[in-house]
């Protein structure tokens, strides 16, 4: 699967997948954010045509959106201007039904999925679990055969994504759907195991298969379970050793371009930082560190990929080391801290180091975000530049290594680098 760069080259987003889905499984697809989950996902529901390769639903080619495949999203999807029993019944909209065999359907959904007494609700009368409720009950009133979850439970608050995740494990291991495969996103490492019979482990950029991770285990699932710890623990490592390769891989092409800078504010790099070293003595499996910082594996990846890029850590085998500059770090004062953070982005994070070169190489030290942007993009899809232009922007403020005026999208130099270099200029 190829997504077009500006320059109109072709970016490969999936490379070399094969996925099948068994009938009486759930499915699970896990990977860190932009490895191509949800793609795959809109893919197997007929949403995106791939460019290359084939879908095969039941043995036939699938060419769009197909009758007994229905998706939950992540952001609810609900028409606001609609009751619950209303945005229900659209997920009836193209059974041919009657209006009497529509609303008896979507009451139905309504009072499996426990929103009985809400028909006439808005959404903006719902909580964001209930809403989400709603969105459950649209996809299932159709009786799918394959249900599509995209990161489901994601938008919600822990105690009620929890609550969720049971109510529906309650009714898919109780047979009470017609559904019989679930294919579901998911970047929750531990909401994978609890929910899956299989787990494909994705890698990014482009998007491929890992690891298959089987999970033989009855349900209901302890967490606390030896058994269920030991597969948390192997994804845990198999993502830290893939992360690590993909950083290496990233900083040697395209020098460095190519390398995605994850945009993690200042402040939590250095919480993590401290908590690494005063309460784990610089070395923690990511699982524990993750559990105390009570930080989800988005959250937590990308902090440990800033830190593995600047060279303050290092990943190993499903746990995460600081390294001497992380140890110094740890123990500086503010001062110091600016220096060394300063150092190690010149040093480690080329995209800051080419933006600080050409603001000083030119003569009013100036230089529109537009040029640096066009650069990430031919080598980064446009969501992936993005995120890795507002990292080095922020790093870069923090270091006094340019300043960034948003109103204008113009770099210049910062105070600090703008007198060295007019002192440096005019030493004999």
């Amino acid at each position: 699967m190829d997504f077009a760069k500006p320059s109109g080259e072709a970016l490969r987003v999936l490379n070399d997948i094969s996925i099948s889905l068994h009938e009486g499984e759930i499915l699970g697809l896990l990977g860190r954010s932009g490895s191509g989950k949800s793609t795959l996902l809109r893919i197997a529901g007929g949403l995106i045509q791939p460019n290359s390769g084939e879908v095969l639903y039941r043995g036939h080619a699938l060419s769009g959106p197909a009758e007994g495949i229905a998706v939950v999203f992540q952001s609810f999807a609900l028409y606001p201007w609609l009751t619950v029993l209303d945005n229900v019944e659209l997920g009836l909209d193209a059974a041919g039904l009657t209006d009497d065999e529509a609303r008896r359907r979507a009451l139905s959904a309504i009072d499996q999925i426990g929103l009985n007494g809400f028909q006439s609700a808005f959404p903006r009368e719902l909580s964001g679990g209930m809403r989400q409720r709603v969105g459950f009950a649209r996809a299932m009133v159709s009786n799918p055969l394959l249900l599509l979850m995209d990161e489901p439970f994601s938008a919600l608050d822990v105690l009620t994504a929890e609550t969720l995740r049971t109510d529906f494990l309650d009714l898919w291991v109780g047979h009470q759907l017609c559904t019989k495969a679930v294919l579901m996103v998911t970047h929750n490492i531990e909401e994978a195991v609890l929910m899956c019979d299989r787990i494909l482990v994705l890698g990014a950029h482009p998007a491929h298969i890992v690891a298959e991770v089987p999970v033989p285990l009855e349900q209901p699932r302890n967490r606390m379970d030896a058994a269920f710890r030991t597969i948390v623990d192997e994804i845990y490592s198999i993502l830290t050793a893939r992360l690590a390769q993909s950083i290496t891989a990233q900083g040697q092409v395209h020098g460095g371009l190519a390398q995605i800078l994850p945009d993690i504010a200042i402040s939590r790099l250095f919480g993590f930082i401290e908590a690494l070293h005063s309460s784990y003595e610089d070395h923690a499996e990511l699982a524990k560190i993750a559990a105390f910082l009570r930080l989800e594996m988005k959250s937590l990846f990308a902090i440990a990929a800033a830190l593995h890029i600047l060279e303050f850590a290092e990943l190993e085998d499903g746990a995460i080391r600081l390294t001497a500059s992380g140890r110094v770090f740890a123990e500086s004062d503010a001062e110091q801290r600016k220096r060394l953070f300063k150092e190690h982005l010149l040093r480690f994070v080329p995209l800051v180091a080419h933006i600080h070169q050409i603001l000083d190489e030119r003569d009013e030290h100036r230089a529109p975000r537009k040029r640096f942007e066009l650069e990430l993009q031919d080598h980064l899809k446009p969501s992936d530049a993005e995120e890795t232009m507002r990292a080095a922007i922020g790093w870069g403020r923090y270091a006094e290594l340019f300043a960034y005026d948003d109103r204008t999208r113009t770099f210049g130099l910062g105070m600090n680098s703008a007198i060295a270099t007019a002192q440096a200029r005019r030493l004999p």
